[in-house]
């Protein structure tokens, strides 16, 4: 039995549940995420107080301003840069490092940025302490992306830009998908952006809401 009162078992039958209702059963069927979801454990990335409400079906504060996004968010997010593996993936706004691990399952190297230290530092502790050791982590402005190392197979975006960064248009590999919220700060639309070679496709994913994408090329503080 967890400090928090629930069992290893519990918590693990909760994750199952999650992934197939919330999961499998609104059309995400990709073996490889599917088993990326039911690998991670999810309550290792909220705070204590919300262990009872960390397989539920929305998202959860982590503190700093920020949350960890909806299950069913993070795998539409995921799915949308159809990944098959040995992919380098540069993932902006680590938060509590959930959607980095989710993307480590898949992909061959993950890139993580966030700008507050303190959700940076509880995060890499955490992922090292799960033994993932491809992972990359940088505080900075997300919105400048991870240059050092582009171009990128894919980028994700957990937070919500007024308009699609440049600079991460720019580390996008030729044929990559980029998928990023964009929009007013209280509602938005999830955007898959495409690198072809004739410039830049968009196709309109769902209506979301999320936290501000704070930096050069996003909102001010």
């Amino acid at each position: 039995m967890l400090e928090s009162g629930f069992s290893e078992e519990d918590l693990a039958a909760e994750c199952e549940l999650m992934v197939r209702q919330q999961i499998l059963e609104r059309g995400i069927s990709s073996p490889a995420l599917l088993d990326a979801f039911l690998n991670v454990p999810r309550h290792l990335f909220v705070p204590a107080d919300y262990i009872s409400q960390a397989y539920d079906d929305r998202p959860l504060y982590i503190g700093s301003g920020q949350t960890i996004s909806q299950p069913y968010i993070v795998a539409l997010m995921t799915d949308s840069l159809r990944l098959t593996g040995g992919e380098k993936v540069l993932d902006v706004g680590t938060g509590s490092g959930y959607q980095a691990a989710i993307l480590a399952e898949i992909a061959a190297r993950v890139y993580t940025v966030e700008r507050i230290p303190e959700l940076a530092k509880s995060a890499k502790t955490l992922l090292e302490g799960l033994s993932y050791d491809n992972i990359e982590f940088l505080d900075g402005d997300g919105t400048q992306g991870w240059p050092e190392h582009a171009p990128y197979d894919a980028i994700i975006v957990a937070a919500a830009a007024p308009a699609v960064p440049e600079s991460l248009k720019a580390q996008l590999k030729m044929k990559g998908r980029l998928v990023i919220p964009v929009g007013k700060p209280y509602g938005q639309m999830l955007k898959v952006v495409t690198r072809t070679k004739k410039g830049f496709t968009t196709r309109d994913a769902c209506p979301c809401i999320f936290v501000k994408l704070i930096g050069r090329e996003g909102y001010e503080q």
